[in-house]
Protein backbone atom coordinates (compact mmCIF):
# COMPACT_ATOMS: atom_id res chain seq x y z
CA UNK A 1 0.00 0.00 0.00
CA UNK A 2 2.97 2.25 0.46
CA UNK A 3 3.69 2.34 -3.27
CA UNK A 4 0.29 3.87 -4.11
CA UNK A 5 -0.33 1.47 -6.98
CA UNK A 6 3.20 1.50 -8.36
CA UNK A 7 4.78 -1.88 -8.04
CA UNK A 8 8.14 -0.93 -9.48
CA UNK A 9 10.59 1.09 -7.45
CA UNK A 10 12.94 3.62 -8.92
CA UNK A 11 16.05 1.93 -10.22
CA UNK A 12 18.44 4.84 -10.00
CA UNK A 13 18.20 7.01 -6.89
CA UNK A 14 18.26 10.75 -7.20
CA UNK A 15 21.67 12.31 -6.89
CA UNK A 16 22.17 14.33 -3.75
CA UNK A 17 23.73 17.29 -5.49
CA UNK A 18 21.29 17.99 -8.27
CA UNK A 19 22.19 20.98 -10.37
CA UNK A 20 19.84 23.90 -10.09
CA UNK A 21 19.12 26.04 -13.11
CA UNK A 22 21.68 28.82 -13.12
CA UNK A 23 20.17 32.22 -13.62
CA UNK A 24 22.76 34.64 -12.22
CA UNK A 25 26.48 35.21 -12.66
CA UNK A 26 28.82 32.62 -11.21
CA UNK A 27 31.03 33.22 -8.20
CA UNK A 28 34.28 33.68 -10.08
CA UNK A 29 32.75 36.47 -12.18
CA UNK A 30 31.36 38.19 -9.09
CA UNK A 31 34.78 38.04 -7.43
CA UNK A 32 36.50 39.63 -10.43
CA UNK A 33 33.79 42.30 -10.77
CA UNK A 34 34.16 43.12 -7.08
CA UNK A 35 37.93 43.35 -7.43
CA UNK A 36 37.63 45.73 -10.40
CA UNK A 37 35.10 47.88 -8.53
CA UNK A 38 37.35 48.03 -5.47
CA UNK A 39 40.40 49.11 -7.45
CA UNK A 40 38.42 51.65 -9.48
CA UNK A 41 36.83 52.95 -6.28
CA UNK A 42 40.16 54.27 -5.06
CA UNK A 43 40.28 56.58 -8.09
CA UNK A 44 36.66 57.64 -8.69
CA UNK A 45 33.32 57.31 -6.89
CA UNK A 46 34.64 55.49 -3.88
CA UNK A 47 31.41 55.98 -1.95
CA UNK A 48 29.52 54.04 -4.64
CA UNK A 49 32.06 51.50 -5.85
CA UNK A 50 33.23 50.53 -2.36
CA UNK A 51 29.89 49.08 -1.23
CA UNK A 52 29.44 47.46 -4.67
CA UNK A 53 32.81 45.75 -4.21
CA UNK A 54 31.82 44.61 -0.72
CA UNK A 55 28.54 43.21 -2.02
CA UNK A 56 30.12 41.41 -4.98
CA UNK A 57 32.89 40.01 -2.80
CA UNK A 58 30.46 38.75 -0.19
CA UNK A 59 28.19 37.14 -2.78
CA UNK A 60 31.17 35.54 -4.51
CA UNK A 61 32.46 34.02 -1.28
CA UNK A 62 29.17 32.38 -0.40
CA UNK A 63 29.32 30.63 2.93
CA UNK A 64 33.04 29.87 2.85
CA UNK A 65 35.73 32.27 4.01
CA UNK A 66 38.62 29.97 3.17
CA UNK A 67 39.91 28.20 0.11
CA UNK A 68 41.87 29.22 -2.94
CA UNK A 69 38.79 29.84 -5.08
CA UNK A 70 37.65 32.77 -2.97
CA UNK A 71 40.89 34.79 -3.12
CA UNK A 72 39.62 37.52 -5.53
CA UNK A 73 36.41 37.71 -3.54
CA UNK A 74 38.24 38.18 -0.23
CA UNK A 75 40.54 40.83 -1.75
CA UNK A 76 37.48 42.60 -3.18
CA UNK A 77 35.78 42.54 0.21
CA UNK A 78 38.79 43.97 2.06
CA UNK A 79 39.60 46.62 -0.57
CA UNK A 80 35.92 47.58 -0.79
CA UNK A 81 35.78 48.09 2.97
CA UNK A 82 38.94 50.22 2.89
CA UNK A 83 37.59 52.17 -0.05
CA UNK A 84 34.29 52.86 1.70
CA UNK A 85 35.99 53.97 4.91
CA UNK A 86 38.35 56.29 3.04
CA UNK A 87 35.45 57.75 1.06
CA UNK A 88 33.61 58.52 4.30
CA UNK A 89 36.60 59.84 6.29
CA UNK A 90 38.22 61.90 3.51
CA UNK A 91 35.54 64.67 3.21
CA UNK A 92 35.30 64.93 6.99
CA UNK A 93 39.07 65.35 7.27
CA UNK A 94 39.22 67.83 4.42
CA UNK A 95 36.48 69.97 5.95
CA UNK A 96 38.25 70.28 9.28
CA UNK A 97 41.72 70.98 7.88
CA UNK A 98 41.43 74.75 7.39
CA UNK A 99 38.69 75.34 9.93
CA UNK A 100 38.35 78.92 8.70
CA UNK A 101 41.53 80.21 10.36
CA UNK A 102 43.37 81.36 7.23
Amino acid sequence: MAGFGHTRTRRTPRPRNRMRPRTGPDRATLGIVGLVCAVAGFVVLGIVLGPVAILCGRLAMGRRWNGSRSTPALVALVLGAMDTLLAIIWPAGAASMGNGIF
